[in-house]
């Protein structure tokens, strides 16, 4: 299996909204490591490393967003893989 990394800023309603702790049982559950957080500009930011199928269902799942989020874009950067992450967390 391909294993690669996604560095991803999520443009839209995405802050006070559960976002980062949606993503983060979201990439859990795929298997993912990596990171999740809110930047001062209004944006998440995601960075998840595993295997290629998994990161692109992650990538469909963070477009739609927890309920109460409005997506409005996706920048998409695929970087290489470093096997840096023991886990998927939120950083504050």
């Amino acid at each position: 299996m391909e294993k690669v990394r996604v560095h991803v800023f999520v443009e839209g309603k995405v802050q006070a909204v559960f976002y980062r702790t949606w993503t983060f049982k979201q990439a859990c559950d795929l298997g993912l490591t990596g990171w999740a957080r809110n930047i001062e500009d209004g944006r998440v930011e995601v960075v998840a490393e595993g295997e290629k199928k998994q990161i692109d269902k992650l990538i469909r799942l963070i477009k739609i967003g927890p309920p109460l989020a409005k997506v409005n874009h996706l920048d998409i950067i695929w970087e290489k893989k470093t096997g840096e992450f023991e886990g998927f967390e939120i950083i504050h």
